[in-house]
């Protein structure tokens, strides 16, 4: 199964490249102006409004945010969180990072509304 994404800043728009090459449905906020330097609610909001999940390594702020959606009653399309220590910013990232996602992508409960997981490597 494949789900809709949207990569967060601090993903390229190489590895959205790479799983599109994969036939996934994956776009990178890099690589939209419109959507570049805007506040993380509205990158979670332009997201749910595309029926994207977002993948970020902003956990910091993604938790958080995740609970005010839930405790103002509203939904997002899903949350995927990197972490840095799993995911070092190294020459290894991005084929880290793709081979993770496919292997996310072929988990049936992988993604989905209002799910927040943490991506394995």
């Amino acid at each position: 199964m494949s789900y809709a994404l949207l990569l967060d800043e601090m993903l390229s728009d190489d590895v959205a490249g790479q799983l599109r090459k994969r036939g996934h449905d994956v776009l990178a906020v890099v690589a939209d102006p419109a959507l570049v330097g805007l506040p993380d609610e509205q990158i979670l909001a332009e997201a749910t409004k595309a029926a994207r999940a977002l993948v970020t390594a902003n956990v910091k702020d993604f938790v958080p945010l995740d609970a005010r959606y839930k405790s103002a009653g509203r939904q997002h399309a899903g949350v995927v969180l990197l972490s840095t220590k799993t995911f070092p910013q190294d020459q290894s990232f991005t084929g880290a990072v793709v081979s993770a996602l496919t292997a996310l992508f072929a988990k049936p409960d992988g993604v989905g509304p209002d799910r927040v997981v943490f991506l394995a490597r």
